[in-house]
């Protein structure tokens, strides 16, 4: 499966790997995973309402960018925890 996107220089081919959508609350997310000549990346887009914003995250920083999205879903599980009478815990 192929995706002809036009840029500045001419046609450069985009790959589409994998593709999901998930749905919380009013937003829309997309979840990309593609290749062109460039490289790998996922291409990840929010949707409110029709309003989008996407970002570009390359293949080679998935793992730290996914480490980095457990630290703050552990840091907010911690604290909501606390926020209902939980303790609190160290990081």
């Amino acid at each position: 499966m192929g995706l002809f996107v036009l840029t500045e220089g001419g046609m450069t081919v985009e790959q589409q790997l994998l593709s999901e959508r998930i749905q919380i609350e009013r937003k829309q997310f997309f979840f990309d995973f593609k290749e062109n000549p460039r490289g790998r990346f996922l291409k990840i887009t929010e949707d409110v309402g029709g309003r989008r914003d996407t970002i570009i995250v390359p293949s080679s920083g998935l793992d730290l960018f996914c480490e980095t999205i457990e630290k703050a879903i552990k840091w907010g599980k911690d604290r909501s925890g606390a926020e209902d009478g939980g303790t609190e815990t160290a990081s």
